[in-house]
């Protein structure tokens, strides 16, 4: 059984990983480009989209904490501390940022002209933040099980 958690915790910041590349540095920036899809349409997407990706995280970020928890030998440090961070970023986008870039849609969908948002920035300086973690706690994890 302790293969098991020792496999998750390797393959799991790898599909963490994939996902968030593919959705916040592929997806969300093509989408607006496509024939058709206009702000209203690309932010209602994104919303649904980005919702169904943090939920994901979270649940990743659950089974990389039990596996670390259940695995032998007992992971490092600097393990634990890279799943500390990234539990702390996932929180701050989660709760602090994507809540005011929700209001911000509301009033675009709900036909306001808004100025750009520094709030999407910094969402995004998080994800780049996240993917550095991810890898950095990908190339741990194996370092462990060496």
């Amino acid at each position: 059984m302790n293969q098991w958690w020792i496999s998750l915790q390797v393959l799991a910041p790898a599909f963490w990983l994939g996902m968030v590349v593919a959705i916040s540095f592929l997806e969300a920036p093509i989408k607006f480009r496509a024939p058709g899809v206009t702000i209203p349409i690309g932010l209602g997407i994104g919303r649904r989209v980005f919702r169904a990706l943090n939920i994901a995280e979270v649940v990743v970020l659950v089974v990389l904490w039990i596996a670390t928890i259940a695995a032998e030998p007992t992971p490092t440090a600097a393990v634990r501390n890279l799943l500390a961070a990234l539990t702390i970023v996932l929180a701050i986008q989660v709760a602090g940022i994507r809540p005011p870039l929700s209001r911000r849609s509301d009033r675009i969908l709900a036909g306001e002209d808004l100025p750009r948002s520094h709030a999407h920035h910094l969402y995004v300086a998080f994800e780049v933040v996240k993917v550095i973690l991810l890898v950095w706690l990908a190339v741990a994890a194996v370092a462990v099980h060496i």
